[in-house]
């Protein structure tokens, strides 16, 4: 089966991004074709082995030939870019839509796809829809959340989406809250939807002894560190990342130990947040930017705890990777979260509420020593591997398929 993975993202940097990555890899390993569409503004993107890779170039620090003169645009920010949709103006629109359309049109004409796969209910499914009907070829479509929040902010953009999702054959949800937001937003579309969890890549994300003084002293967080608390994400409104900054002035009022709150990321909301966590004073919290997946395994590794504050979450990919490696999560009890976070790997708490946050880690650091981080993982290898999710994902192409 050849299967095209079209993304409105770069493969890093977004849930969705890590979405295609990982099903494209767990597709290639069940001995299927795969090629990626997706925006890119450097040369030195991400490279998957044996999977075949279409950038559509844009502008950043890079000159790149032939790419757009603007970044790429995302619903909230990137961290490789800060344009959101609502920025783009029309001859910038116009742009985006005609280079896809041609660079969908050009890549099923030579890869010849069996079925296109659509990440987010936007921009690309409504073209790959005009482009895939020429060719006789179906399409589906993984609405992530993001894609949601767009079409309750941009009014304009309702039309793409809406048709995006009317000539799907198929929509995948990837959680129960996930599946009640698509119904609420577009009627009529329950009878093709089939939720299918994210899955995660094993092999990057997994227990592995690492040297924490190493890693600490790298980054520039004091070795002396009695716990680790790890926050890894997007640093935008949503993500909560402000509650957790209250919280952390809580904690460090209340607790004598050192206590080392690690926040890894980047986005539109940074400057923002660093200069909050400056003017209450705290002593232990440490910015270090967006890093690669194989530093966050490190961290991961490392942590105590890990937090997901989102005020909204449609799934909470992140969640599960820091169960993989062994860490205990402190989630929201928002969207996808309440699917993944029980009792026997971490803690649920309500959104917006720093108090309950601050008392979470507290009490979650004080049971440190009693976690097993080997059940934790597997908990997380059990349920959420992608080569097991991806069985199903390939029924529903089937489907399809003449």
């Amino acid at each position: 089966m050849k299967v095209l993975l079209v993304n409105h993202f770069p493969l890093d940097g977004s849930g969705s991004g890590t979405y295609t990555k990982n099903i494209a890899m767990s597709l290639k390993n069940k001995g299927h074709q795969v090629s990626i569409i997706m925006p890119e503004n450097t040369e030195n993107y991400c490279k998957l082995d044996g999977i075949d890779i279409y950038p559509v170039y844009f502008t950043d620090k890079e000159k790149i030939k032939n790419s757009l003169d603007f970044n790429f645009p995302c619903f909230t920010s990137h961290p490789r870019s800060n344009v959101t949709f609502g920025d783009l103006k029309k001859e910038e629109f116009e742009k985006y839509i005609r280079v896809f359309e041609k660079k969908i049109k050009d890549v099923i004409e030579e890869f010849k796809p069996d079925i296109v796969h659509v990440q987010h209910v936007w921009i690309l499914g409504y073209i790959v829809k005009k482009v895939a009907s020429i060719y006789n070829i179906p399409y589906v479509i993984t609405v992530h959340g993001t894609d949601i929040m767009g079409y309750k902010k941009w009014e304009h953009y309702r039309k793409y989406a809406e048709e995006a999702i009317e000539g799907a054959s198929h929509i995948i949800s990837i959680s129960n809250d996930n599946y009640a937001l698509i119904n609420k937003t577009f009627s009529n579309n329950d009878f093709k939807i089939t939720i299918i969890k994210n899955g995660y890549n094993p092999s990057v994300f997994y227990i592995q002894k690492v040297n924490k003084k190493m890693i600490l002293e790298k980054y520039g967080i004091p070795i002396d560190t009695d716990n680790i608390v790890v926050f890894a994400g997007k640093l935008a409104y949503f993500k909560g990342v402000d509650i957790l900054i209250k919280a952390i002035s809580h904690y460090e009022q209340n607790n004598n130990n050192k206590t080392s709150f690690i926040i890894i990321g980047d986005g539109e909301l940074k400057s923002e947040l660093k200069s909050m966590a400056n003017q209450m004073g705290l002593k232990r919290i440490y910015f270090i930017g967006n890093q690669t997946q194989d530093t966050l395994r490190l961290f991961y590794n490392i942590a105590d705890v890990s937090v997901v504050p989102s005020r909204r979450e449609p799934f909470g990919l992140v969640a599960i990777e820091e169960l993989a490696c062994g860490s205990r999560v402190i989630a929201t009890n928002e969207g996808g979260l309440a699917d993944i976070i029980n009792k026997t790997v971490g803690t649920l708490i309500e959104p917006e509420n720093e108090l309950e946050l601050c008392f979470a880690i507290e009490k979650e650091l004080t049971n440190k020593d009693k976690v097993d981080r080997i059940k934790v993982s597997e908990y997380a290898i059990k349920k959420y591997a992608q080569d097991n999710l991806i069985i199903e994902l390939i029924e529903i192409y089937k489907k399809y398929i003449k």
